[in-house]
């Protein structure tokens, strides 16, 4: 045979097999199969459980006919699956393992739910649960139940079970069969819920406290008096564990490598190991009660009675602290396997990629004079830095200026230059890599860093160049500006910021405002309106993208600010954890209008396009929030793809310290964004800079795609949330209160003396109460109220807070409606 017709063969061969490889992942043939294997699993278990009830009467019929006379009409198989069933329903049962066998069946129903796309299942998961449970029921129904199998038509436990456990009785008798069934048993508990671990070395511990607490009391003396050596034996085992923790962390030390003298050789830096200390646990809040003393005199004395006065403290009639995530106590934060594991997401070292690019930089380098004395390489997902040690007497500037020289000789985009690298006696060079990694969000969220910390509103931007987790807290920053071009990874920072606070924060504790101009980036959002946005009254979508509304929305976010404000000076607390604290110990009144504030985060998208549109109406209500809303939980991230000096005022540079730099096109934009250069010098595709304080650090943002969000916000959704959203106060302009002015009692709403008696039977006025109980827009709603405060029947707007109702009656409400 030729070699071309081989070659046309295996060509043949591989389209064959790439057609059956698209047929398998097609996502109709999944559905089909997965819809057969649940209707099957249905079957399955209807002449299971029918076998419960006839298997005494099929039995001499299934195991003595000819099986030709199961194929007649009436075969007298009394089962409710037919002759087929009932054969498969005594084969599983009988034959093989008992009633265990119904593990089978919701593997495999399970097993189609997955194919369907139905619910996202770890199938290997459910392989390995349901195949343990078969086999540990049908052993311990087989040995446990063997005795009845000789009087039944069932076996409990099947042959298998029978058998197996008979064998295991002759090989390691009674009590190692029950031994065995028990391990088995905590293993199979553990695999389901590793939290049972814990409760395993509690039941040790507390037995054997037990038996100590024993063994003590015989030795104590007969005048009870406690002997120190005692004492000192009950804390010798916490002494023991707290040494042991201790010569653990100090055994896992990092250990810096020396650099020997000789030919200059790349030093491959693997991602550090950080030793997180334990946070320290903060005492519980104790509340001093007023000391009263007594002094008895004698006889002819009168009594005397001293009291100490203090500030009286406001105690909840509840002895157990406020929980502010009782309202969704059943919510469930949304899970790992809801995000997209990437193949290539694992560090990866290139060492010819490494030595190449090192001889190029030294090359370069000598070719202008300059010597170095050492080269260290620590590879990232996207970016290797080059530290180089120069001779002694080369000017750093010299250095400097070979940006583009070396940048040419590497062929590569992106070269920065940091020279020297702040903390170190050492020059860097960044140099992308030839395959750059995808950082994934799952190896982010579900990193052991982010998982342990205990920020306040952690945000997981990505990896360093360090392949080290970075994670900041958005309530110490507290603001941050986000500016990048256009396609360089900025809507994907922002869905990852978005997405670390879903993974840590409940909906109680942390409200959204999205705002979108563009209308598409934040529209995934708003399924989960009922959790985390937060909206003014009457607003028709959760998410804002009409510029009036955002000015409207902003302001009234000031509104918020300056009620909470007042709330904290009520309380006697400097900031909102403060407050919050206070709150759940019950320490303050719920009401004198405290209630429990959570983090409100204003995200806006498109800022430049506001900043065109409505100017000044925008800019003067964000820098008053940045200036001030810090200390009471309000924090904004602006987002702009135009960094120029026109959109990024002076006044918002200066109220947002904290900003990320994705790349630029212009060394202008990158001084605009970071007042230095070096966001123009990025590869882009989430590549990014981190600036708060002194230097910038690099970091690869973590790639979040559309999909992973809709199923998140849809794992949020499908669970019970609050009625309405988080409703924002009401913010009433100059323009309204002009207009309040003008309402001609003769000329009042049709609907307004019912909804003056509504208010009045209520003793609560607000506009959202109107709008809701008579079904009318939010504009009508807000101009009965007006009608209402100009007539003197309610007062005037209170922030957050219920108008309060000057009518007490139905009576007092006629009386002034008459005059």
């Amino acid at each position: 045979m030729s070699n071309d017709n081989k070659e046309e063969e295996i060509s043949k061969l591989t389209n064959r097999f790439q057609k059956i490889g698209q047929l398998v992942k097609n996502d109709v043939v999944h559905f089909t199969v997965g819809l057969f294997l649940v209707m099957f699993a249905f079957y399955l278990f209807i002449p299971y459980f029918s076998f419960l009830f006839t298997g005494g009467a099929d039995q001499s019929l299934i195991e003595s006919s000819d099986p030709a006379d199961l194929m007649e009409v009436n075969n007298q198989i009394r089962n409710v699956g037919g002759a087929r069933g009932a054969q498969l329903a005594h084969y599983l049962i009988n034959d093989c393992f008992g009633f265990a066998a119904i593990f089978i069946i919701i593997f495999i129903g399970a097993a189609g739910i997955r194919l369907m796309n139905v619910v996202k299942l770890r199938m290997w998961r459910w392989f390995t649960g349901c195949s343990m449970l078969l086999i540990w029921f049908s052993l311990f129904l087989g040995y446990v139940f063997f005795d009845l199998y000789k009087d039944s038509f069932v076996y409990w436990g099947g042959l298998h079970g029978y058998n197996v456990s008979k064998w295991i009785e002759s090989q390691i008798g009674a009590a190692g069969v029950i031994i065995l069934l028990t391990a088995f048993a905590l293993y199979i508990l553990i695999f389901f819920n590793q939290k049972f671990i814990e409760r395993i070395r509690l039941f040790f511990r507390g037995s054997f406290l037990e038996k100590l607490k024993f063994k003590r009391k015989k030795k104590e003396p007969k005048e009870g008096s406690v002997d120190a050596s005692d004492l000192d034996e009950q804390l010798e085992p916490s002494v023991e564990e707290d040494s042991a923790v201790v010569d653990e962390v100090e055994n896992s030390q990092e250990i810096e490598l020396e650099l020997e003298s000789g030919p200059i050789s790349p030093v491959i830096e693997q991602p550090k190991q950080v030793v997180e200390e334990p946070q320290p646990i903060e005492p519980p809040l104790t509340i001093e009660e007023p000391v009263v003393e007594e002094v008895e005199d004698e006889a002819n004395e009168p009594s005397f009675e001293v009291k100490t006065v203090k500030d009286e403290i406001y105690k909840g009639s509840l002895d157990q602290p406020y929980n502010p995530k009782l309202d969704l106590a059943r919510y469930k934060f949304p899970t790992l396997d809801l995000m997209k594991r990437y193949e290539n997401s694992e560090p990866m070292v290139n060492m010819e990629e490494q030595n190449m690019n090192k001889n190029k930089i030294i090359d370069t380098l000598r070719s202008f004079g300059i010597e170095i004395k050492t080269i260290k390489a620590t590879v990232g997902p996207a970016v290797t830095l080059y530290e180089i040690t120069p001779e002694q007497g080369v000017r750093i500037s010299k250095i400097r200026g070979l940006e583009d020289d070396i940048a040419l000789s590497l062929a590569a985009l992106g070269i920065r230059i940091i020279a020297p690298i702040p903390g170190k006696g050492t020059i860097g060079i960044e140099v992308p890599n030839a395959d750059p990694q995808i950082v994934s969000g799952q190896s982010i969220i579900g990193s052991k860093k982010f998982q342990t910390c205990t920020y306040e509103l952690p945000v997981a931007f990505g990896k360093t160049i360090t392949n080290e987790v970075f994670i900041v807290d958005l309530a110490k920053m507290p603001h941050i500006l986000v500016a990048g071009a256009t396609g360089q990874g900025k809507s994907v920072g922002l869905n990852t910021m978005i997405t670390s606070l879903l993974y840590k924060k409940h909906p109680a504790e942390l409200k959204f405002v999205l705002i979108d101009p563009k209308k598409v980036e934040f529209s995934i959002y708003s399924a989960i309106k009922h959790h985390y946005l937060a909206q003014i009254p009457g607003a028709d979508e959760a998410i804002i993208t009409d510029v009036t509304k955002v000015v409207e929305t902003l302001n009234s976010i000031c509104v918020e600010m300056d009620n909470r404000y007042d709330l904290l000076k009520t309380a006697k607390v400097r900031n909102i954890k403060e407050y919050n604290t206070k709150f759940i110990n019950r320490n303050l009144n719920p009401e004198n209008g405290h209630d429990y504030m959570p983090y409100i985060v204003v995200i806006i998208d498109e800022f430049g396009d506001l900043i065109m549109t409505a100017g000044k109406e925008i800019e003067l209500p964000i820098a008053r929030i940045a200036q001030l809303a810090r200390a009471v939980g309000i924090h904004m991230v602006i987002a702009t793809q135009r960094p120029t000096t026109n959109i990024i005022t002076g006044t918002i540079k200066a109220n947002f310290p904290a900003r990320v730099a994705f790349r630029v096109s212009a060394m202008m934009d990158s001084r605009t964004i970071l007042d230095r250069p070096g966001a123009n010098q990025l590869i882009g595709k989430g590549d990014m800079l981190f600036l708060q304080g002194a230097d910038p650090i690099r970091v690869q943002c973590a790639f979040i795609d559309t999909p992973e969000v809709e199923d998140i916000t849809k794992h949020i959704s499908m669970q019970q949330g609050y009625p309405t959203p988080f409703y924002l106060p009401e913010f009433t302009s100059e323009e309204r209160q002009s207009a309040m002015g003008e309402v001609d009692p003769a000329r009042l709403d049709p609907l307004f003396e019912e909804a003056a008696q509504m208010i009045v039977m209520s003793q609560q006025g607000s506009t959202s109460l109107i709008q809701r109980k008579f079904s009318i827009g939010y504009n009508r709603a807000g101009r009965i109220m007006d009608q209402l405060e100009k007539l003197g029947i309610v007062g005037p707007s209170d922030g957050s807070r219920p108008r309060q109702v000057y009518c007490t009656d139905e009576v007092d409400l006629r009386d002034r409606l008459n005059n």
